[in-house]
């Protein structure tokens, strides 16, 4: 039998904060959760242990690739049930690791291929014009690829998002908004196509893939089959695509339904 490889997204798609667990009923009713994240020495990501045990045997039956749009470093603050996965898709596709360890070839695949869209340096520029300190709360670049704010999205002016928008796909960038983060990304930089890489260098004959917001579309378009949770950008823009799948379950619903659905479709069914 061909190899399977499940590539999905972690934030708000397995892994999810207190925030956006999005537990519902009585709190005696909710499941047990598993911490998978760390930071600063306080709990920032959960799993449910029902998550925790189908990850874990999906991990042992499939070529299972966490793909992020972390850091590599944000990335290795995540601690998923089951062996370390052998790669893992971090920076938005930016970089693959490979046991751990950055695989240089690609990155030097990827600066060739974002060259083509506005310097970093500009899209910065840009997202700082006409910002302000009642919305916008910090401002970071991610590997020297992307640049992202965090920001109170309650205050964001929907006029200034239009047009930093608008700006971004003139020149190249395309442009995200994800909870408090709003992403600026090169559009050459993709999880799809570290996919592709994975899968080849795998020998993957089916791909299955999740994801949640807009960065995730190109992945979900690339898999054999994929699925999306019934939150997130995706969601809020009802996007649809072959082969795509659209759950009802919410929060960390979503996560468990999720996994049983890689481990269903790995099976053949």
């Amino acid at each position: 039998m061909s190899r399977v490889l499940v590539a999905s997204d972690l934030d708000r798609t397995l892994i999810y904060s207190a925030r956006a667990l999005a537990l519902t009923g009585p709190d005696e009713e909710a499941p047990r959760l598993l911490c998978v994240e760390v930071y600063q020495g306080l709990p920032l990501s959960y799993v449910t242990e029902t998550a925790a045990a189908l990850l874990a045997e999906l991990a042992a039956r499939t070529v299972f690739v966490p793909v992020t749009t972390r850091t590599p470093a944000q990335y290795a603050r995540v601690h998923l049930p089951g062996p370390p996965p052998r790669f893992a898709i971090c920076a938005n596709g930016g970089r693959i690791l490979v046991d751990g360890e950055n695989d240089a070839a690609w990155s030097r695949r990827v600066e060739r291929a974002v060259a083509d869209s506005a310097p970093l340096a500009a899209m910065r520029e840009r997202l700082l014009d006409g910002a302000e300190p009642t919305w916008l709360l910090k401002e970071r670049v991610a590997e020297d690829l992307f640049a992202y704010l965090v920001v109170d999205r309650a205050l964001l002016p929907a006029d200034w998002l239009d047009e930093t928008a608008a700006w971004a796909h003139d020149h190249g960038w395309t442009l995200s908004l994800q909870g408090r983060k709003l992403y600026a990304v090169p559009r050459a930089l993709t999880k799809s196509a570290a996919l592709h890489e994975v899968a080849a260098r795998t020998g993957a004959g089916r791909t299955l893939a999740a994801g949640d917001s807009l960065l995730d579309a190109d992945l979900l378009a690339a898999a054999d089959r994929a699925w999306r949770p019934g939150h997130g950008e995706l969601a809020d823009q009802d996007w649809r695509h072959e082969g795509v799948t659209a759950l009802e379950e919410v929060g960390a619903a979503a996560g468990e339904e999720l996994v049983r659905r890689f481990l269903k479709a790995a099976a053949g069914e």
